[in-house]
């Protein structure tokens, strides 16, 4: 049980162009409302480090996160470069979320192999670490060989070691993690857990995964939220943003063999709905896979109705194992009215 809850800003990727609305001014409120941490992202566009060193700028408190740096897109001494240099110039206030993506993103994008995911993961942090800790590095892992001696290696590679000292050694890790043997791994090396779809009453989905987490371990969950009126249609209108992206997600994001969003969403009790919607979001039925997507799973990862309402369903999650409820909303006033009801 968390007896306090956090709350967190999830600010996303950059779709077509930069935002616009004023995304810094939104940080500043947060900031001044009492967020512990602001969270960028990246998907095949805009960058996740760029965004939170603007930031860094213009804030002075909130903890800035990476939701997630996506391991493919860099060898794990360049991420580790990018996190001492931002926690260096705000101050120490860097979270490194980490994260797979999938195997379409992987291989299609960056050009990189995807087996074996979780072997990959486990020696990107200890890389990491061993960089943090200032150590000399080296590597006899399969995946981030250090010095690389390799086919074409001209074998002058030298065991080097941060010029840069770190601000903190212990540097938090957070991993992004959907499948119960990452979420596993997840508890077992890292500082904290960034779950895309948490339901607070299903606690027994990932219960024995995350077991064994040491003290301190921290969980931040996305949670969709909107004020509204008391309505049921008000309510209904504001779950159509998470509808979409449920759609787009467990439709989409992945190939139909290797879809760990949809996975997820059959474990959580919904498989013929998880079918469904990918079935008719693979023919070409977007519009169709997003009203497939059922209220009942939509309004369970989000926050929306009414403040009474809100304040009902925060029960759950302060019951549950979360510390951080990290948010998407985009006005002010939203901001403050979930500060009224949890800080």
């Amino acid at each position: 049980m968390t007896a306090d809850l956090k709350l967190g800003l999830q600010l996303g990727y950059w779709a077509s162009q930069p935002p616009e609305y004023d995304w810094v001014g939104l940080v500043r409120e947060a900031e001044d409302l009492g967020f512990d941490s602001v969270w960028t992202a990246e998907s095949w566009g805009s960058d996740v480090f760029t965004p939170l060193a603007y930031l860094a700028a213009g804030t002075s408190r909130i903890r800035l996160g990476t939701g997630i740096a996506q391991m493919a897109a860099r060898t794990p001494t360049a991420t580790a470069m990018h996190a001492i240099t931002l926690d260096h110039l705000s101050g120490g206030r860097v979270i490194l979320g980490l994260g797979l993506s999938g195997p379409q993103v992987v291989e299609g994008w960056y050009g990189r192999p995807y087996p074996k995911p979780l072997a990959r993961t486990r020696e990107y942090v200890e890389v990491i670490r061993k960089v943090l800790r200032r150590e000399t590095v080296t590597n006899d892992g399969e995946y981030y060989p250090l010095p690389y001696r390799g086919p074409d290696s001209l074998g002058l590679g030298k065991p080097l070691r941060t010029n840069l000292r770190p601000l903190r050694k212990d540097l938090p890790i957070f991993l992004g993690a959907e499948g119960p043997k990452n979420v596993t791994l997840t508890a077992e090396i890292a500082d904290g857990w960034l779950p895309l779809y948490y339901v607070p009453e299903r606690p027994e989905v990932y219960a024995d995964q995350i077991a064994g987490a040491k003290d301190g371990f921290e969980i931040t969950a996305m949670v969709h939220l909107a004020v509204t009126g008391a309505k049921q249609e008000d309510i209904e209108q504001a779950l159509w943003p998470i509808k979409g992206a449920l759609g787009f997600y467990v439709g989409g994001m992945g190939a139909k063999g290797a879809n760990f969003h949809k996975n997820l969403m059959v474990r959580m009790g919904y498989e013929e709905e998880a079918d469904r919607i990918q079935e008719l979001f693979l023919a070409g039925k977007r519009e169709e896979a997003v009203m497939a997507v059922p209220s009942k799973f939509a309004d369970e990862i989000s926050l929306v109705g009414p403040p009474e309402r809100i304040k009902e369903r925060l029960a759950s999650w302060r019951e549950s194992p979360v510390t951080t409820l990290l948010v998407t909303a985009r006005e002010p006033e939203t901001l403050r009215t979930l500060a009224d009801l949890v800080l």
